[in-house]
């Protein structure tokens, strides 16, 4: 598969992470001919991380994709800029116009070994050390929790209790990875959200951050989007009619 010219994927963190989550997965579609920018994004409010994804985006030329973990689905979902041919979510969240991330974050019953959150004095929620093993990326290596709870971002109250606007997969095609095994986020509400933006679903028996336990899927539903958005052959397509 040949893509076009400058076509480039934007990857974006969630809460707790940075774009070092996303590691695994970017040598693998550099290797397919892809460009990979990952997004850092500031996790101060919605609207805060949607001016740096336009950020991110404007350093960059050519068709794009843009894949979000987590929370960043409602951050990629700001995304209407018409090089944007897609949007991958990964185990994200997805709130319609008008919702918060928390509506959709708390929409069902919650797992039995989800961490407790709560904002600090400053407004900042922090995952306890323990919901890394737990919750978070419950069959990553010893490592790959280590590095992710010295790593770890805090996330702004703000960013998930503002509402969101209308959200890019109105009009945008959308692919959503499932994670069956998801403890942080139901995989039910998944289905819910992947069902209602009428997404492309991929499901699998994978925890909340497939991003570091299981890359070959996170890899291959980009690489499946891709081929459907990004190809020449889609871009050649398109400009004869």
């Amino acid at each position: 598969m040949r893509f076009s010219e400058n076509a480039t994927v934007i990857v974006v963190h969630g809460a707790w992470a940075d774009g070092s989550s996303w590691q695994a997965v970017v040598g693998p579609l550099e290797d397919r001919g892809l460009n990979v920018i990952a997004a850092p994004i500031p996790l101060t409010s919605l609207s805060d991380d949607a001016v740096a994804l336009k950020r991110t985006i404007a350093r960059t030329q050519g068709p794009l994709i843009v894949a979000g973990h987590a929370y960043a689905g409602a951050v990629i979902a700001t995304a209407d800029d018409d090089r944007v041919k897609a949007l991958v979510y990964i185990a994200g969240l997805a709130p319609d116009e008008g919702e918060t991330v928390a509506q959709v974050f708390y929409k069902d019953e919650a797992h039995p070994r989800a961490p407790q959150l709560a904002p600090d004095v400053d407004g900042f929620i922090w995952m306890p050390d323990q919901g890394f093993a737990n919750a978070f990326a419950q069959n990553a290596t010893h490592q790959q929790i280590a590095l992710s709870k010295a790593v770890q971002r805090p996330i702004s109250a703000k960013s998930i209790q503002e509402s969101a606007r209308r959200p890019a997969w109105k009009s945008k095609p959308s692919w959503f990875l499932i994670a069956e095994e998801d403890r942080m986020i139901n995989p039910k509400t998944q289905h819910f959200m992947a069902d209602r933006m009428n997404a492309t679903v991929r499901s699998f028996a994978v925890d909340h951050t497939p991003l570091l336990t299981a890359p070959d899927k996170v890899v291959g539903i980009i690489l499946e989007a891709a081929e459907a958005t990004l190809s020449q052959d889609v871009t050649s397509s398109r400009g004869a009619t």
